[in-house]
């Protein structure tokens, strides 16, 4: 076996996340495939459609199949969701703290590459909302529009509890040891830190997929060290938990070049629609839409996410 194989061997995903995402993709209308990004580095992908391209990335505790409620719906576009690095079937990379937020940037832009999308619109949810954001502002020519859905490290966002207790050393562990990855859980989580509990709840392949996701030991490790890059050590002494260092500034947000259009749940847990309002205003070309919904609008408001985001992007 060559150096090349072994190391694969040793950062495959494991066999419950392949089997749960084969089930869930099953009766999905995407494509499900791989592509080779840099020296033996594979990212899996969906894929979906024709016309102007856009690539979805999903957020630090999900691959890209949690999009598929909005992928089903979206038409007239060239949809592309890759699972992130170590999330879903993707292989990890190495996201040191330090330089997190530029080798989050190089790796989508050996991505858009490897696609060859010289340029292309870009939607991000979450934690991917950041890559996204990063993303327009390092490479504004290879963005033509900006989707930011729930985008936790902007100013004046807040950070739910249950995130900050999985990002303090040893409590994340020991609440993973008394509650261990199960439906139950993940719902309890969504409740808490997403108010998607009852949406969620309606998708049990999604479920499945979220549970297996947490008991893979790649994705934990790869969420965990995410979280962690976001949110203090000392979080619960803090009234927002998001380290400052990790927050977009206002004169970042004041130099996004491209059109923006930020999606906000009306029961969002990052904040009120007063903090989206506040941070739409500072990007000189973008528009918000609230949705009657929590942290993932697609998951209760899939139609209407899929509408809003396709009139944009087309």
């Amino acid at each position: 076996m060559s150096m090349r194989q072994q190391a694969r061997t040793q950062q495959t995903h494991s066999v419950e996340v392949r089997q749960v995402y084969e089930r869930v993709l099953a009766g999905a209308s995407v494509r499900s495939r791989h592509v080779e990004v840099g020296a033996g580095n594979r990212v899996h992908l969906l894929e979906k459609g024709a016309g102007p391209p856009v690539v979805l990335l999903p957020g630090g505790a999900g691959s890209a199949g949690f999009f598929l409620p909005l992928l089903n719906e979206l038409q007239g576009l060239r949809t592309l969701a890759p699972d992130r690095p170590g999330q879903g079937l993707s292989d990890p990379i190495d996201l040191p703290q330090h330089r997190y937020r530029e080798t989050a940037v190089a790796w989508l832009d050996r991505l858009l590459d490897t696609l060859e999308l010289d340029a292309t619109a870009l939607l991000g949810h979450s934690g991917g909302g950041m890559w996204a954001l990063w993303y327009a502002l390092a490479h504004p020519d290879r963005v033509k529009r900006l989707v930011l859905i729930g985008p936790p490290a902007v100013p004046k966002t807040r950070c739910p509890l249950p995130i900050r207790l999985a990002a303090t050393p040893g409590v994340g562990e020991l609440l993973s040891r008394l509650a261990p990855p199960s439906p139950k859980s993940v719902l309890r989580f969504a409740h808490h830190a997403a108010r998607e509990k009852a949406t969620l709840a309606g998708y049990p392949d999604l479920v499945d997929l979220l549970v297996a996701g947490s008991r893979d030991p790649i994705a934990d490790r790869v969420a965990r060290a995410e979280i962690r890059v976001f949110v203090s050590p000392f979080a619960l002494l803090s009234p927002s938990g998001f380290r400052r260092r990790s927050r977009v500034r206002p004169d970042e947000l004041r130099q996004v070049a491209v059109p923006t259009l930020v999606i906000w749940g009306e029961y969002e847990p990052l904040g009120s629609v007063s903090v989206a309002q506040a941070v739409t205003e500072l990007i000189p070309n973008a528009r918000l839409v609230v949705l009657p919904t929590g942290h993932g609008p697609w998951l209760g408001q899939p139609g209407q996410t899929a509408a809003t985001v396709a009139d944009f992007v087309r």
